[in-house]
């Protein structure tokens, strides 16, 4: 969430950077709010100024002139009315406030590129791996995992509905192979790995951004009472960031520590699973998938070269797996609401003749941690500041399953194992039909 003083004392500018995310973002009711604050505060604090100084004079009066006490009595009843009705009217003015800004997406960093749809995102950099050649026309991935027996779409459908999926065999031991491989790698790296929680509260999600804006994008379940009535609401994670990040909410970290780095595995899901009638077929998009997710916690000051760093322990997955990928840049108009800046790992499928997305890492600066009040003291002794929070996949595992299937596979259907992957695939070399 945006700081409110910052948005009321620079209103035109923010309004202006905001813009860059394209139109719809209206500042006016934020201002108008905040105007109303500034005075009432004004107005409560005056009349609690007075109201303090003339009750310093009603022990005198009550002794030396009684009807000016009575009458000192009112004026301080009338004063006492007035505060009171000024703190509580103040209470309805940032609960309202507060609406308004958890809704306003953070603040683009001044090396975005403006732009209005994801064709204005700046190429960054290529991985070493180079494309593939094929000397046959080369299968989709759901062609291959059909016929290789290791994705089962249909049954997934008849359980679940559409967007589930069972892996099997070779297919849901590539998955585990994949996410041991990844944790080992980033734990080598300097993480921590964590096992989160896979429900989080109301609160867990507002704090990282997810509720109020995205509700409809979530799955929520309740628990319900004898009578049926609600006991308990929680959500189920659309990625590991939620709880992760909410780990440190509401606490005050020891600067001398930072940067915090964690690794997390998790299933994740997601109501709204992308554009209706797009990838309406395999793995790319689903309502349930795993990952193992990157966070970190970074004081202000670093928190951009934590950013390289983190973009660069995604990328070294698709480096050791020999993977061709791209790393892009997003521009203002595709950024996610939470995020100042974010690059996007793009690995190419041959199958589909096409980069796709298999990582996004993320600064949020200190919108997430303004929300979930997670701060730091820079050294002892000095006041807390919010930290920045940082995340990013390390990698979506489902889209990397994918990337495998489509850029080593062979003419004779089967798929090779990259080399990497192959001591966490108990020696296999190949999945054949």
């Amino acid at each position: 969430m945006l700081d409110l003083r910052t948005v009321a004392q620079n209103l035109p500018q923010v309004a202006e950077r905001l813009s860059h995310r394209g139109p719809g973002i209206d500042l006016t009711p934020v201002g108008e709010l905040a105007n109303a604050r500034r005075q009432l505060i004004q107005e409560t604090e005056a009349a609690r100024a007075q109201q303090k100084s003339e009750s310093a004079q009603l022990g005198r009066l009550i002794k030396s002139d009684p009807p000016a006490a009575e009458k000192l009595r009112a004026t301080l009843k009338g004063l006492s009315e007035r505060v009171k009705a000024g703190d509580q009217e103040l209470e309805r003015l940032e609960g309202e406030l507060t609406q308004l800004l958890l809704g306003i997406p953070n603040l683009p960093h001044g090396s975005v590129p403006v732009g209005g749809s994801a064709a204005d995102n700046r190429l960054v950099r290529y991985g070493s791996a180079p494309k593939p050649q094929f000397a046959f026309a080369p299968l989709e991935h759901f062609e291959l995992g059909e016929k290789l027996g290791i994705l089962d779409f249909e049954r997934g459908a008849k359980v679940s509905g559409a967007r589930f999926t069972f892996s099997s065999g070779a297919g849901a031991k590539l998955e585990r192979a994949l996410i041991s491989f990844m944790l080992d790698l980033h734990t080598s790296r300097g993480y921590r790995e964590l096992l989160p929680p896979f429900l989080v509260s109301p609160d867990a999600m507002t704090g990282t951004g997810q509720l109020p804006k995205f509700a409809q994008d979530v799955f929520r379940t309740v628990a319900l009472d004898e009578k049926g009535e609600l006991k308990r609401e929680l959500f189920l994670i659309p990625t590991a960031e939620v709880p992760v990040t909410n780990y440190h909410r509401q606490e005050i970290l020891d600067g001398a520590r930072l940067p915090l780095s964690y690794a997390a595995y998790s299933p994740c899901f997601r109501a709204e699973a992308g554009s209706y009638g797009k990838d309406t077929r395999g793995l790319i998009r689903q309502h349930q998938f795993q990952k193992v997710e990157l966070v970190k916690f970074a004081a202000p000051e670093t928190s951009y070269d934590e950013l390289e760093k983190l973009t660069a322990d995604a990328c070294e997955v698709l480096e050791r797996l020999k993977l061709h990928y791209r790393v892009m840049l997003l521009c203002t108009g595709d950024l996610g609401a939470s995020s100042a800046k974010t690059y996007d790992l793009e690995v190419w499928l041959p199958g589909q003749d096409a980069y796709r997305e298999i990582s996004s890492c993320s600064n949020f600066e200190d919108y997430q941690a303004r929300r979930a009040q997670i701060r730091y003291r820079p050294a002892p002794g000095e006041k807390p500041r919010l930290v920045h929070t940082l995340n990013g996949s390390g990698l979506a595992v489902g889209r990397t399953v994918v990337a495998i299937l489509e850029n080593y596979q062979e003419a004779d259907g089967s798929v090779r194992i990259p080399e990497a992957l192959q001591p966490y695939m108990g020696g296999m070399a190949r999945i054949e039909p």
